[in-house]
């Protein structure tokens, strides 16, 4: 009788999928995914509009902001973006290819596994594709980082992306921002600041001469303009300490209360002293400065800015020189940054500080105009990936010619590499040459052009110059590399590596386990707990609040 009985292992209502079934729906969900971002790939794609749950929207084709934005609960489907993050992360721009490739990848990958192959020998196929692949690309890569290279890079970045009728200007003020704080053949982007302002033309952005601290001094009756300013730069507050709440004063007369009072003031003017004496006349805290201490930096004619953001200090940190202290009584002329003017100037309805003429600044800002303020986001977005590129352009060296060109070139590589191969592993190579078909495909649809006729004159073209794409503008094949549109070879590398990562990871997922609660959760509930798990899906549902997309 024991025999018969069943055994629970796992909890009521847990839910359960196995082998095929799990397979399939998180391939489904991958392929959802991937549909979603499509249609924004190339500079004819679309925008998707985003409204989150405060009403506030996001107009973008950024695969990097549609990704982070959509509240998305199927696993599978989560675990896609989080590669994709990295990608965006390490080079800045591709996300979108790193989702419609694996998405591919998992589309032929199915097709495989329902022939009978094993997955473990698809997976093996899949990565000897990708080693072969970024091998290919490495040996058909293009030597260059020189200024004309990094602004053809720039301005393949931002097509398409909200800033085609100023991307010639802007990638101008991209390229000399990085070139600007270049170190060694590195750049680090995040020591690049883009102040976006609106009300006026895209054409009127400007790199500034230094950096730009959107904030203006505590006092109006401070100076407004420091020349050869000597920068304090305080993690320390100008400010009494807080009494403790245990503490107990007892004042028994006026006398006292004056004597406490006096005694207060006397603390407060002993760290204006030790900054004045310290020879500072700009002083940036990101703590606190009280009443009583504004007071008397004001009186001492010193530039004074509190609440200062950890990114505005750090970039000032790298701009003037400047040590920042944790401790005020560290603080002496040996510890001071220097520039040879800081100013205030209202541009629009903003108040900013400008510090420029520093000696070797390894930091600069670019103030970005546009007429509204869906217009600086957009484009801030474009910038960003902009940035991205040049600095792995400027650290790598290499680069490719876009248009599809690299993507034709590695399909014929591949496939005379497949045929090279034996057993069940060559169709896996084969079906991994195929996936790749998806970029100029895409590119190709997109522009609403023709792609069964235009992918063929692509592969006949590419039997002659490996450099041959589409021009979606014209809908004609041209060399892509005297039209000037070139990509980092680092961002394609990433591509490949992080889209067959994702596909692996999830081909070698054979079991789903879902526990009661995370069937009906779509995210992070009131408390800020995030309880998203996998939403309820009839062979692979919706996608965290959309409608199922089969």
């Amino acid at each position: 009788m024991m025999a018969n009985q069943p055994i629970f292992i796992l909890p009521e209502g847990t839910e359960r999928y196995s082998k095929r079934d799990a397979l399939r729906m998180n391939i489904t969900a991958a392929k959802i995914l991937e549909n979603i971002v499509r249609t924004t790939l190339g500079p004819k794609g679309m925008d998707k509009m985003l409204v989150n749950s405060m009403g506030d929207v996001t107009v973008t084709n950024d695969g990097a902001t549609i990704l982070r934005e959509m509240d998305i609960a199927q696993p599978a489907a989560r675990m896609l973006v989080e590669i994709a993050k990295k990608q965006e992360d390490i080079v800045g721009d591709g996300t979108t290819s790193v989702v419609v490739i694996a998405g591919e990848l998992l589309s032929k990958a199915q097709k495989l596994l329902e022939d009978g192959i094993a997955t473990s020998v698809v997976i093996r196929g899949f990565r000897n594709a990708c080693a072969k692949a970024i091998e290919i690309l490495n040996d058909i890569a293009i030597d260059g980082n020189d200024r004309d290279t990094l602004k053809s890079v720039a301005i393949t970045a931002m097509s398409g992306k909200g800033s085609d009728y100023a991307k010639e200007q802007l990638a101008d003020l991209v390229v000399d921002a990085a070139l600007r704080i270049e170190d060694e053949g590195k750049v680090d982007i995040d020591s690049i600041n883009i102040q976006r302002i609106s009300g006026d033309a895209v054409e009127d952005s400007f790199l500034a001469e230094g950096i730009i601290m959107d904030k203006a001094p505590l006092s109006k009756s401070m100076p407004t303009e420091v020349n050869d300013a000597k920068i304090a730069l305080l993690k320390y507050p100008i400010e009494l300490k807080e009494i403790n709440t245990d503490s107990k004063i007892d004042i028994t007369s006026p006398d006292q209360f004056e004597a406490f009072l006096a005694n207060e003031e006397e603390m407060v003017k002993d760290l204006v002293n030790t900054i004045i004496e310290s020879g500072a006349n700009v002083v940036f805290c990101q703590k606190g400065i009280d009443d009583m201490a504004e007071h008397y930096l004001n009186k001492a004619g010193i530039m004074a800015y509190k609440r200062v953001k950890k990114s505005d200090m750090e970039r000032i940190q790298k701009a003037t020189g400047a040590k920042l202290l944790t401790d005020i009584n560290d603080l002496n002329e040996d510890v001071l940054g220097s520039a040879g003017k800081i100013y205030v100037k209202k541009i629009f309805d903003h108040k900013l500080t400008f510090i420029e003429e520093c000696d070797n600044p390894k930091a600069t800002s670019i103030v970005l105009r546009g007429s509204t303020r869906y217009v600086t986001e957009q484009i801030n977005r474009a910038l960003d990936d902009a940035l991205g590129v040049v600095a792995a352009t400027i650290e790598d060296g290499k680069v490719l010619v876009g248009g599809g060109a690299c993507e034709i070139e590695l399909i014929k590589q591949l496939r005379d590499y497949g045929d090279s191969v034996s057993g069940r592993e060559q169709l896996a190579i084969l079906a991994y040459a195929e996936a790749l078909e998806v970029i100029p495909r895409t590119l190709i649809e997109n522009a609403g052009l023709d792609s069964i006729n235009l992918i063929a004159d692509l592969k006949a073209a590419h039997e002659d110059s490996k450099a041959m794409g589409i021009n979606v503008f014209t809908g004609k094949v041209v060399d892509m590399k005297e039209a000037g549109v070139l990509e980092p070879l680092k961002v394609k590398v990433q591509a490949l590596q992080s889209s067959g990562e994702a596909a692996e990871m999830i081909l070698r997922i054979d079991d789903m386990i879902a526990a009661r609660d995370a069937l009906n959760s779509t995210g992070p509930d009131e408390s800020g707990n995030d309880n998203s798990g996998m939403p309820p899906m009839p062979g692979a549902g919706g996608m965290g609040g959309m409608p199922p997309m089969m």
